[in-house]
């Protein structure tokens, strides 16, 4: 039996998908949350674990707290690509390894159409505000670590 979609039904799906991702102007609630540490500073995040809380990220937050950031968990150690899509904070994402060892920074200025792709497999990326790594003295090859 051949399986297909009528003209009509088709055009009611593109609307409903369309009706679902306009709904997504607004932030995610606040996901679940872990104590981080880094060379003894501590860090509030969120952790993003599903494909919708990874997408979602903090688009559409309009503040971060000061010592707070957003986990984003992947299954495996890979390449990842990061952007600001209606992300209204200036960012830095550090991307991890698999060990939770920081391998890179990038700043992530406000502003669409920017992509930041890590320069080596990551499992982990946690975005924090803008300057807060530096502030607090924290470089590549640091271990993160659960509080």
């Amino acid at each position: 039996m051949k399986a297909f979609f009528s003209p009509l039904t088709f055009l009611l799906v593109l609307l409903i998908s369309t009706a679902v991702i306009a709904q997504q102007n607004q932030p995610q609630p606040t996901l679940p949350t872990i104590t981080l540490s880094i060379n003894g500073v501590e860090l509030k995040t969120e952790v993003a674990q599903s494909g919708e809380q990874r997408f979602m990220g903090l688009s559409f937050r309009k503040k971060l707290a000061p010592n707070a950031g957003m986990l984003f968990a992947y299954p495996t150690e890979q390449q990842l690509t990061f952007t600001m899509r209606n992300t209204l904070i200036p960012l830095t994402i550090a991307y991890l390894s698999k060990d939770m060892v920081i391998n890179e920074f990038h700043e992530m200025p406000v502003g669409p159409d920017q992509l930041f792709p890590s320069k080596k497999p990551a499992q982990f990326a946690l975005e924090v505000n803008q300057g807060w790594f530096e502030k607090n003295g924290i470089a590549v090859g640091d271990r993160v670590t659960l509080r």
